[in-house]
């Protein structure tokens, strides 16, 4: 079959996140079937309609990423876009219509119903591989949700399937046009290393999505997978796991394989700020590391504790110093206005960024409440959510002790000096620099030029 991938995220804001997810589903399937990829960031309707037309797909693939865009003081909501999209495709084709990702994959069955496709697969894309073969076997739809874990049809209630298991493929090559995009934007390609978070967020999704057990990629195919987007023009590696170090041994083992496959292009990745073995950064830093994105959220314990943090204020101190002290840069992420929150543990926090040297400081402002996770749970529990209610439009949680207004207005006071502090989603002037920066040819976060 012909099968047609779009990737529907339009986020862009500080850089484009390069769309991982369709190399993984396609991967599964361009062994069996004609895999063609397009990207709303570099394909106008126009040239869908056009792609459409030549390629006549027999089923259409659409990944939605992200719902909106997690900002408590500018909400936008990408929904609309998403159902233009697929009201555009339906104009011009009748084939399958089928959505997944992982903003799908949180509320699945109202984006199906809303978008009116006529599939959809909850969890891991690579089970398109199994809606293929059923729907070429003849399979009446109304069969397939039974028989394959995880997909669903309009108004069939839908549920996680397990984690898949066995190996994880990718496809990559210089050859795929929608690469072009990314490296014009930044030079910048995704690479996994594993699946899976085993820590306990009270608001992330990840272990919802990925299961708590780690998968890992055995860090010989991490490093081919690297050279492969190093040949297809990346000059920049972004490690995309929930937190790279989350399995100290296995990412040590992928850094040493970095070292032995001759990997020469930078990269960075997220980071849980927990204690590190001694000579860990600067094993990562010979293999190329340059960026270090901690997910700090806060330095007041109570509050780390209340976030269902694996680690402490005195944690985060030491794992910025060895970062620092192996010639990295290093950025902190603060998520503030969760559960625990008061003026007192703001206050904390932000004195003790105050001392951060050579760092930069990304600042937010309120936990959206996503299904699945505990901040779900609390928010019910509190009365600021009904169980069932609908989440789709985006929904803050809001700390007993402090209102979301009183933390922004002392932030704003607090950071009013700091250059190096990027407040809310990066799209103060600070963050709006860097696509003037790629336009001129540099490539990677660049964040470590507003460092102070």
């Amino acid at each position: 079959m012909k099968v047609l991938l779009i990737s529907a995220n339009p986020m862009t804001i500080p850089f484009p996140v390069y769309p991982v997810g369709l190399d993984y589903v396609a991967g599964a399937i361009a062994h069996r079937h004609e895999v063609r990829i397009a990207d709303i960031n570099l394909t106008t309707n126009d040239d869908l309609s056009t792609l459409i037309r030549a390629f006549k797909p027999d089923l259409i693939g659409v990944s939605l990423r992200n719902v909106d865009n997690t900002d408590i003081e500018n909400p936008q909501t990408f929904i609309n876009d998403h159902r233009n999209l697929c009201h555009h495709i339906r104009q011009l084709t009748d084939v399958p219509l089928v959505l997944g990702g992982s903003g799908f994959t949180l509320f699945p069955d109202e984006i199906l119903t809303e978008l009116k496709a006529d599939f959809g697969i909850i969890g891991e894309g690579e089970r398109l591989l199994q809606l293929l073969d059923a729907i070429e076997a003849g399979t009446a739809p109304a069969r397939i949700p039974g028989q394959i874990p995880g997909v669903i049809l309009p108004g069939t209630p839908g549920r996680m399937p397990p984690p898949l298991s066995g190996n994880i493929q990718r496809t990559v090559t210089a050859a795929d046009g929608h690469h072009r995009y990314y490296l014009e934007h930044g030079g910048m390609l995704n690479l996994q290393t594993k699946r899976g978070c085993p820590f306990r967020c009270v608001y992330c999704t990840y272990p919802y999505i990925e299961g708590r057990r780690m998968r890992l990629i055995p860090p010989a195919e991490v490093a081919g997978t690297a050279a492969r987007l190093v040949e297809a023009g990346a000059r920049y590696l972004f490690i995309t796991d929930s937190a790279f170090n989350a399995d100290m041994t296995h990412s040590a083992e992928v850094a040493r394989a970095f070292i032995r496959s001759g990997i020469h292009v930078p990269w960075g990745g997220f980071f849980a700020p927990i204690v590190p073995p001694r000579g860990y950064f600067r094993l990562l830093a010979e293999a190329g590391l340059t960026h270090v994105e901690f997910g700090t959220e806060s330095l007041c314990n109570r509050v780390l504790k209340a976030y269902g943090k694996p680690f402490k204020a005195e944690d985060v101190q030491i794992a910025h110093q060895r970062a620092v002290a192996a010639g990295l840069y290093v950025a902190h992420y603060i998520l503030l206005g969760g559960p625990g929150e008061t003026i007192d543990s703001l206050e904390e926090t932000l004195t003790a960024l105050d001392a951060f040297k050579q760092t930069v400081i990304f600042i937010f402002c309120g936990m959206r409440i996503y299904p699945h996770t505990p901040l779900y749970d609390l928010a019910c529990r509190q009365g600021q959510i009904s169980p069932g209610q609908s989440l789709l439009d985006p929904v803050f949680y809001r700390p007993p002790g402090i209102s979301p207004d009183r933390i922004i207005r002392h932030i704003h006071s607090h950071a009013e000096h700091h250059r190096n502090w990027i407040f809310t989603n990066g799209e103060d002037l600070s963050a709006t620099a860097l696509p003037k920066l790629y336009q001129q040819g540099f490539s990677g976060p660049l964040w470590e030029y507003l460092r102070k």
